[in-house]
């Protein structure tokens, strides 16, 4: 009796194996690629650290200045792009963008000090109008449309290829 039971389980599996096998082979193979949007990967590193508190100089997220958030937002996000420390520095380095370019993980610059025109806060663009950067309430998402932000801007570069 008990190799009555068995035969049809072992048919049903090489059956199995067989229906198997043949819809294998009528299935198209072909290498997989995918590509990194950089810039896309960038904003979802930097949303990371929404939140982290802001401290003058900082570079890692026991506290974040802005050029240290930037900074250290490319060195571990997937383009490992080393970048200088301070925004002034780093608005010397990419290409010019206009605002109505702007793509996910350009880099808006500011002029929040003291002198006029001089670059002193960097950020990240995310996309809708917005970045994020490590302002004095910490890493946070900013509308660029907000007066005090249009009102200091100085412009944008993309440091991404």
């Amino acid at each position: 009796m008990n190799l009555a039971i068995r035969k049809p389980r072992f048919l049903v599996i090489i059956a199995a194996i067989f229906a198997l096998s043949t819809a294998l082979l009528f299935v198209p193979f072909s290498k997989a690629s995918a590509s990194i949007n950089y810039g896309e990967e960038v904003v979802s590193v930097a949303k990371l650290y929404e939140g982290e508190k802001f401290k003058m100089g900082g570079t890692t997220p026991k506290g974040f200045d802005a050029s240290g958030y930037t900074q250290y937002v490319y060195k571990n996000a997937a383009t490992k792009l080393k970048i200088p420390r301070t925004s002034a520095d780093q608005y010397k380095i990419g290409k010019a963008v206009k605002l109505n370019q702007l793509q996910n993980g350009d880099l808006v610059y500011y002029a929040t000090g003291t002198k006029k025109g001089k670059v002193s806060f960097v950020a990240i663009y995310i996309g809708d109008g917005k970045f994020i950067g490590a302002t004095s309430k910490g890493v946070t998402i900013v509308k660029m449309s907000d007066k005090y932000w249009k009102d200091r801007f100085v412009g944008a570069k993309r440091i991404i290829k």
